[in-house]
C-alpha cells in the first residue's frame, strides 16, 4: 500500500485543523493540568486531537488511531493515523512557538507519511517516504556533515534520559565537540528540532524514551529531507521500536554516532 494524494490531502487538513484549535490558547488561559505520567495536558491539546480524530473518522473510516491525548481507535484497513496535537506542552504554556502537532500515517506498521505543523509561526514540514520533504510547499534538505566532531546536536532535555542512557549521551556529546563539553548540545525543541534538521539547520538529534506518537511522523520528514532515522543500534523505526531515537541530517554519520553512544561518558 502507498500513501495517495488523498492520505497527503488529509494530512495538511488535519494540520490545519489542530492549527485553528491550538491558536486561540497560545500566550492565554490554557487549562494547564498534569497527567498521570506527570506530563501537561491543555485544552490546547485536547481540541486539537478532537478536532483531527473526526476528520479521520469521515474520510477513512476503517483506519486504526493512536493519539496522545484520546488513545487507540482499532481499525482493519492495514493503516494508521498517529497524531501528537502538541508535541512540547512545556513549551506551548510557556510561550514559546517551538513545539509542534505530529501528524503520523503508518501502513503496516512502517512510518509512510509525516507532517511536522507548528501552528504559530505557520511552518508545516510534509514527507513522504520516496519523495521529497517539502518545507511550505517547497523541497528542503538536509545538510552534509563532513565530522562528528563540530556537529550541531540537539535533544529536548537531559533529565528525559535515564542514568545509563545519559551516560551514553555524554559520550556522543564529548565525541561531537572533540572532548570539550563547554558548550554542550542544543537543549530544547522537541519535535521542533527535527524540523530544523530537515532543513540543514541542525546535524544530529537524540533522543530516549520516546513514544509511536512522538516518532512516526518524525522518520518521513527526515528521510524525505536526505537524512536518516533509527534506533541506538542503528535498527530502522516501526511500530515496534523502543524509545531510543536517532536523526542525522547526514546519513554518513550514523554508524559514528552509534558507536559514540554505544561508549560509556566515564
Amino acid at each position: 500500500m502507498r500513501v495517495s494524494p488523498a492520505d497527503i490531502a488529509l494530512a495538511n487538513r488535519l494540520a490545519d485543523a489542530a492549527g485553528a484549535a491550538i491558536r486561540p490558547y497560545f500566550r492565554r488561559p490554557h487549562g494547564l493540568e498534569t497527567k498521570a505520567d506527570h506530563s501537561p495536558v491543555t485544552l490546547a491539546d485536547r481540541a486539537a486531537e478532537a478536532a483531527m480524530r473526526t476528520l479521520i473518522e469521515r474520510a477513512f473510516p476503517e483506519d486504526a488511531i493512536i493519539g496522545e491525548e484520546y488513545g487507540i481507535r482499532a481499525g482493519n484497513s492495514g493503516r494508521t493515523w498517529v497524531l501528537d496535537p502538541i508535541d512540547g506542552t512545556r513549551a506551548f504554556v510557556s510561550g514559546r512557538p517551538i513545539f509542534g502537532t505530529l501528524i503520523g500515517l503508518m501502513i503496516d506498521d512502517w512510518p509512510m507519511l509525516g507532517v511536522i505543523d507548528q501552528p504559530i509561526l505557520q511552518e508545516r514540514w510534509l514527507g513522504v517516504i520516496g519523495k521529497p520533504t517539502l518545507f511550505n510547499g517547497s523541497p528542503t534538505k538536509t545538510r552534509v556533515c563532513p565530522d562528528l566532531g563540530g556537529a550541531a546536536l540537539a535533544t529536548t532535555s537531559p533529565h528525559l534520559f535515564d542514568e545509563h542512557e545519559a551516560d551514553h549521551f555524554v559520550a556522543l556529546a564529548r565525541a561531537v565537540a572533540g572532548g570539550k563539553l563547554r558548550q554542550g548540545p542544543i537543549y530544547g525543541g522537541d519535535c521542533y528540532n527535527y524540523a530544523c534538521l530537515a532543513s540543514g539547520q541542525l546535524d544530529i538529534v537524540v533522543e530516549a524514551g520516546l513514544k509511536i506518537h512522538d516518532f512516526a511522523a518524525l522518520v518521513p520528514v527526515v528521510e524525505g529531507a536526505g537524512g536518516r532515522m533509527c534506533d541506538w543500534h542503528g535498527d530502522p523505526l516501526t511500530a515496534d521500536s523502543g524509545g531510543q531515537v536517532i536523526a542525522a541530517g547526514d546519513p554518513a554519520r550514523i554508524e559514528e554516532i552509534v558507536e559514540a553512544l554505544a561508549c560509556h561518558g566515564h
